[in-house]
Parts: C-alpha cells; sequence; structure tokens
C-alpha cells in the first residue's frame, strides 16, 4: 500500500523544495505591527495544563558559552528581578529544552535554572502589566537577561515593540496544580512594594522609617551587591494577599515611580 503513494509524495515533497527556494532561508523577529506568520493555534490555558512529567535531563548542570548552570530542584519561593525578553520565529515549531514543539502562541517562556513546567508570574515593571507563563525551555542566554518570554507572552505585557523590559518574575506554583490553588497560594503570600534603592544606607533608613510612620510597620532595607557596588533597597510593607498588594502598590506608585511588587 505504501508503495503506491511514493509518486504522490515525491512529487510534494520537490514542490516544498522549490517554495523554500522561492522565500529563502532569513532568520527574522516578527515586528509588533506586522501579521503573525501563520494562523495561531490555541495556546493551552497555564494552569490545569496537562504537562507531562518532567524529563530527568532538564535538571542536570549544563554549560552555555563557557558559563556552568545548575537548575533547581524546587521553585518554591524563587523571585527574581531583571530584563525580559521574547523569542518567536525561527524557533517557532522546533524543539524546546524539555522535548516540546515551542508554540510561539502559547503562554510559555524559557529560565536558564527554573524546574520545567514551573508556572511564573511576569510583571512589567514600565506598565504594571502581568501574564502567567509556564517554563519549558532553557534561556535567555544574552548579557543579563532572565527570562525569554513566548510572542503571546510579550504581546501581553507590552515587550514586543521595544524587544526587552525590566521586569518581576515570581513562580506561583507547577502546571497541573487547578486553578483554585495556584490562586490560593497567591492570595495568602505575603508581598512588599520596592520603592527605592539607594548607594548611602542613611537614605534607606530614612526612609524605612517615614514609611514605619505611615503604617507599613514591617517595612525593610535589604542589601544587594552589584557589579562590586552595594546598594540598599528599601521594600514598603508587608501586605497580605495580592489584591490588596496591588491596591496599595497603586496608591505608592503615585508618589514612587517605579517601584514594584515582591513576594516574601
Amino acid at each position: 500500500m505504501m508503495s503506491a503513494f511514493r509518486p504522490a509524495l515525491v512529487v510534494l515533497c520537490l514542490a516544498a523544495c522549490a517554495m523554500l527556494a522561492l522565500t529563502g532561508c532569513g532568520k527574522s523577529r516578527i515586528p509588533d505591527a506586522s501579521p503573525v506568520p501563520s494562523a495561531p493555534r490555541p495556546a493551552p490555558s497555564v494552569h490545569g495544563h496537562t504537562a507531562g512529567p518532567v524529563p530527568k535531563a532538564t535538571f542536570r548542570p549544563y554549560t552555555v558559552d563557557g558559563k556552568r548552570y545548575h537548575p533547581l530542584s524546587s521553585a518554591d519561593g524563587y523571585r527574581d528581578s531583571g530584563l525580559a525578553s521574547w523569542y518567536g520565529e525561527p524557533f517557532h515549531g522546533r524543539k524546546t529544552s524539555n522535548g516540546e514543539t515551542y508554540n510561539m502562541y502559547a503562554m510559555t517562556c524559557a529560565h536558564k535554572i527554573l524546574p520545567m513546567n514551573t508556572v511564573v508570574r511576569v510583571t512589567n515593571r514600565n506598565n504594571g502589566k502581568s501574564v502567567v507563563l509556564r517554563v519549558n525551555d532553557r534561556g535567555p542566554f544574552v548579557g543579563t537577561r532572565i527570562v525569554d518570554l513566548s510572542y503571546a507572552g510579550a504581546k501581553q505585557i507590552g515587550v514586543l515593540g521595544p524587544g526587552t523590559a525590566p521586569v518581576t518574575l515570581e513562580a506561583v506554583g507547577m502546571a497541573g496544580d487547578s486553578p483554585r490553588s495556584v490562586s490560593q497560594t497567591m492570595a495568602s503570600a505575603r508581598y512588599f512594594i520596592q520603592i527605592g534603592s539607594f548607594r548611602n544606607r542613611d537614605n534607606a533608613e530614612r526612609l524605612v522609617r517615614e514609611l514605619e510612620g505611615r503604617g507599613f510597620a514591617q517595612s525593610r532595607i535589604q542589601q544587594a551587591d552589584i557589579d562590586g557596588a552595594t546598594f540598599w533597597r528599601v521594600q514598603a510593607g508587608a501586605v497580605a494577599g495580592m489584591d490588596r498588594a496591588r491596591q496599595t502598590h497603586a496608591r505608592l506608585e503615585r508618589q514612587y515611580p517605579g517601584s514594584f511588587l515582591l513576594t516574601d
């Protein structure tokens, strides 16, 4: 039976090759204003998504461009801040690090060390927009970027046009968790609002005392060492639950533009 279809298959292959010769093999990213290159497939929801078991190989240390990475065994309590980027074509349709086929229209992302299938909330600090994504790939390996968003994820929080944006990232669960369990985790979490970063600790302490006088009794100072310089980060809090934290942040942001939320 198979031999009867071989001539037709050869014709189809020749036709495909001819199309490739006409279109070329150039790589390009999709500008925000341009139409997507093909009709998007429906993206599965992150919560309740039926993800397969995490391949054991994805927990092994690996090396890229001479740098060694050690994937975490658990994402519990993980949070980070830094630059986000995004990727679409020519990666659309290729294999991701956990063996899936990359779908640029799905709500996924790449991270260097978080376990595969970790569900993360990524918030664009420039506009306050957030998106919930599932980790299914490794990267990004450019500079100090901390996460590579899918085309769909980047579009939702306004990263497509500029290409990169400062974000906060927090792990909120694992794929397969019910929406209720993830929602409960976020509702019970303790949040802080980072409102300033100082080279002089006295300035940081002065601001903390001001916050305490305004009712933020658990405000704190966190030390951060960056490129050999020490910074003192002032965080107002603590606030219980995502809803209250967002309301509090909205009030503080009027006085402290550029502030952002962090989980404890």
